[in-house]
């Protein structure tokens, strides 16, 4: 049995305000136990102005949070799952890195993973995100062996594409981590049901660790986010729901779970090539 904790934050444009803030949730998270803790995506910045971003992200090698987050699981013996930063990169066009990282309790780098599938989407008349205009794609799936199991990490817009993380499960993924800041309409309609299918149809634990509320921002549109963090079981129950305030959440995760569930419907052996259409 693992414990796991969600940290479920409410981040503003300045990564040096998010950051002991964050770091006081993750102390928290281990002294409730946690051997594997999660924050949501932009865990460093949350905004929408590509101004802003440029003015204080990072790159991987100064990002305050990435070093802070890498001491700490260190120094408290966890793996940590930083649900992804953004980090300035040597793109030609500029555009940043959405990187998601798993720090194993070395305070090592045990893996990372760029999200791939961009929130380019408009939600309403007055509601349009366009996230490849200041983050460039990833193109690599990417599963990090640990004590407690596979886990094959996604980020937010990937949990609507099915075949990324039925690949993962394939690969080995016994737990699929998404790390989110869900739009509020998006959220409602559809959070709870995506997270639920991902989990069912793979027979995985999924443990999405997701940003809150009205975000504080210094340029570009206000933000507000769904919350509601979430740990789904294999076979597809909530196990958690953390709400809409900032928090830790706390869920014990079962390797038999996952067994069992595959063991009832072996779906994951089942694939069958087909033409068409």
């Amino acid at each position: 049995m693992t414990r796991a904790a969600l940290l479920q934050l409410n981040a503003s444009d300045d990564p040096e305000v998010n950051l002991p803030i964050t770091r006081a949730f993750l102390r928290e998270a281990a002294e409730g136990g946690a051997d594997f803790v999660l924050t949501p995506e932009v865990t460093n910045c949350l905004s929408s102005s590509r101004g802003r971003q440029r003015e204080v992200l990072q790159r991987q090698e100064n990002d305050i949070t990435l070093a802070a987050l890498r001491s700490d699981a260190k120094e408290l013996g966890i793996w940590l799952l930083i649900g992804s930063l953004g980090l300035k990169t040597d793109d030609p066009d500029g555009r940043f890195a959405n990187r998601s990282f798993m720090i194993d309790p070395a305070g090592d780098i045990a893996g990372w993973y760029d999200k791939i599938h961009m929130f380019d989407v408009q939600v309403s008349d007055a509601e349009t995100y366009r996230e490849s205009d200041g983050y460039r794609p990833g193109n690599r799936a990417v599963c990090v062996p640990t004590p407690f199991g596979t886990v094959g990490m996604t980020v937010c817009y990937d949990v609507r594409f099915p075949h990324l993380h039925r690949a993962l499960a394939q690969a080995g993924a016994t737990i699929l981590t998404v790390p989110a800041a869900f739009s509020q309409v998006t959220g409602e309609a559809h959070w709870h049901a995506l997270m639920r299918a991902r989990a069912i149809e793979n027979g995985c634990y999924v443990l999405a660790p997701a940003q809150t509320g009205s975000h504080d921002t210094h340029r570009g549109q206000p933000r507000r986010t769904f919350g509601h963090s979430l740990a789904v079981a294999p076979w597809g129950e909530v196990l958690v729901d953390a709400g809409t305030e900032a928090c830790v959440t706390f869920v014990d995760l079962d390797t038999k779970a996952v067994i069992d569930a595959r063991r009832k419907v072996p779906s994951l052996t089942h694939d069958r090539k087909f033409d068409g259409p």
